[in-house]
């Protein structure tokens, strides 16, 4: 999907908005938005956005590289490709023009995916490409650098000369510089640590809850189960605060006890960057029915021993059979119902080729089964429940 003007604008209004004084500096960004030109084109005059990665390590230390075009050392950055929103432009960006992988990146707690600093500069004009002077209009976005140790760079020898990391007061820009000194102040010390919590909800009988996601584009692991939960606001006081924010959102009436940290896993981002995640376990021992579901498509309980048969989010069963070992459940799960043979409702024949069963309630839901992934037609889909 390409960037849309509506995100350019939301972002640009919600940058605006922790920063008033700054609508005046932005007039000629909030005119490119509203006209008819693409705001992120590089044909749109006097000016069009771009994107810029500023990557802080583990000393507190900015990534800057060198243009050989221009001279200037400046954070990596540039245009807007087909690129699904800003912030992946400049993830892009960074990762093209250094040789960084996406993965190496993280989100930063303080600005998570809002920019820290929207800069306008200007650009002369260049005959050899037949472009005029104009402007950029350039979204910042903070990253961390995830391993302890540096990376070896592979620079873009057409457009970069070198690469290096200049302390937060040594920043060239000074619009980025002074924001970076003041979020200094907030927290913002080059250390990853999570952005995102989920919930490991069990019952008394060893059974994990699992939310079935919706298989559609532009969501983390389409169509699979995963836990519940989602990623930090800035508003939120705590990890816990996002997670119980989290499930009021999604699933309305799951009420979970006894939230504790549990565990400390990583993820990759629809974009492609890491996402550290604060897993928390907690009890609950209702029916996954009782749940009025805003976000995927049902939860259910699952024993371990059921893991195989679904397909899971990345690292989930390790998770899971990890902690049922830890703990294991004071009971066995109440058992299910099974029809065989006689034990099925009168008027039902057995084994006849091709029937499929159409069930629908009285709220309009209709019963589908998932196949198992080893089927041998079909597997991972869902579709009426069927007999040979």
């Amino acid at each position: 999907m390409p960037l849309t003007r509506s995100h350019i604008r939301a972002t640009t209004e919600a940058y605006l908005a922790r920063h008033p004084n700054e609508r005046d500096s932005l007039a000629g960004l909030l005119s490119l938005v509203d006209g008819v030109d693409a705001p992120a084109s590089r044909a749109a005059l006097p000016g069009h956005v771009t994107c810029s990665a500023v990557v802080i390590d583990r000393e507190q230390r900015v990534l800057h590289v060198g243009h050989k075009v221009t001279g200037l050392l400046l954070v990596p950055g540039g245009h807007v490709e087909d690129d699904r929103t800003l912030l992946p432009a400049a993830l892009r960006e960074v990762c093209e023009e250094t040789g960084i992988q996406s993965g190496d990146l993280c989100l930063t707690p303080q600005f998570l995916g809002a920019p820290i600093d929207i800069d306008v500069h200007d650009i002369d004009a260049n005959p050899a490409k037949g472009e005029g002077a104009l402007q950029h209009f350039d979204f910042r976005f903070v990253f961390y650098l995830v391993p302890e140790q540096h990376l070896q760079f592979t620079l873009q020898d057409e457009e970069v000369a070198d690469a290096r990391w200049l302390e937060f007061a040594d920043v060239r820009s000074p619009t980025l510089r002074a924001k970076l000194l003041d979020a200094r102040s907030q927290g913002l010390d080059g250390q990853p640590e999570p952005v995102n919590a989920s919930a490991l909800i069990r019952d008394g009988h060893g059974r994990y809850l699992l939310h079935l996601r919706d298989q559609r584009e532009g969501i983390w692991v389409p169509g699979t189960f995963a836990l519940l939960g989602g990623g930090r606001n800035v508003e939120d006081v705590s990890l816990e605060a996002t997670l119980r924010r989290e499930l009021a959102e999604e699933a309305p009436g799951l009420e979970v006890n006894g939230l504790t940290p549990y565990a400390l896993e990583e993820a990759t981002s629809v974009d492609g960057f890491a996402v550290p995640i604060q897993v928390f376990v907690g009890r609950w021992n209702n029916d996954p029915e009782t749940v009025d579901l805003q976000e995927g498509v049902l939860l259910r309980w699952f024993t371990p021993d059921t893991l195989e048969q679904l397909h899971l989010s990345p690292g989930l069963s390790d998770l899971i059979r990890r902690h049922a070992a830890e703990h294991p459940p004071a009971s066995k799960p109440p058992a299910t119902l099974r029809l065989l043979g006689d034990e099925a409702p009168e008027g039902t024949e057995l084994h006849i080729v091709g029937v499929h069963l159409y069930l629908e309630d009285n709220h309009g839901r209709i019963l589908l089964d998932l196949r198992q992934p080893d089927s041998a037609y079909a597997g991972n889909t869902w579709h009426f429940l069927a007999v040979h």
